[in-house]
């Protein structure tokens, strides 16, 4: 009796053991939300009047939506980035009109060039909300010599998460970072990581958005100037 007793006290311990090793992957999520600031590097810049304060960006099975709005939502941009299909989708609101942009891997390809970046990996690392972050200085290739530091991390269960943007060679999550489009620098910073349900339909193309080309989205964007 004694001896069953021992062993049932030692199966609780061990599944006490196990139960508690499990909550340190609590965070390394497949599913949910990040919130990050928005800022405009350059606050001089023609376009910085519409730049947001801030994105959120959700992800699911590897795919990631990241949404915008500035202009008391006047003005909203998302971008639907999917792994598999190596495709990026953009989404323009403009007051009542709608835009999308589909770009495939040779375009994004292609419109990486036009941020060229170094990417120097660094041993310092710095905790944003609660996930180790690595280090990295970047140097743009460009007639200023722009340098700046980014921040990623791989304790977020997200594959390829950066083969849409310039800093496809990362591998990890973005979580301080910049990133210029359409003539306009943000720099973004992560300020929540919420682990909830996403739906579907967030990383499909909607069917009232207008198809349009790369020369008539850069078109819009050069107008709003």
């Amino acid at each position: 009796m004694k001896q069953h007793i021992g062993y049932c006290f030692f199966v609780l311990i061990f599944c006490l053991l196990i139960s508690s090793c499990g909550n340190s992957d609590e965070k390394f999520i497949s599913e949910g939300v990040i919130e990050y600031t928005a800022k405009a590097v350059d606050e001089a810049n023609p376009m910085a009047s519409l730049a947001p304060n801030k994105m959120t960006i959700s992800f699911k099975n590897n795919k990631s939506c990241a949404e915008m709005s500035a202009g008391m939502g006047l003005f909203s941009t998302s971008f639907i980035s999917d792994p598999e299909t190596k495709t990026l989708t953009q989404l323009v609101k403009l007051l009542n009109k709608k835009f999308s942009l589909v770009q495939h891997e040779k375009d994004i390809i292609e419109e990486n060039k036009a941020y060229p970046l170094e990417i120097i990996p660094e041993k310092e690392t710095k905790i944003i909300v609660g996930y180790k972050c690595k280090k990295a200085h970047v140097k743009l290739n460009d007639e200023y010599g722009t340098e700046f530091d980014i921040y990623y991390t791989n304790d977020l269960d997200i594959k390829n998460s950066n083969f849409a943007n310039p800093y496809h060679a990362v591998d990890g999550v973005l979580m301080e970072y910049q990133m210029k489009k359409f003539g306009l620098e943000m720099r973004f910073t992560a300020i929540s990581v919420k682990n909830q349900d996403v739906d579907d339909a967030i990383f499909e193309l909607p069917a009232d958005y207008k198809r349009i080309s790369q020369q008539e989205m850069n078109d819009l964007f050069l107008g709003l100037q």
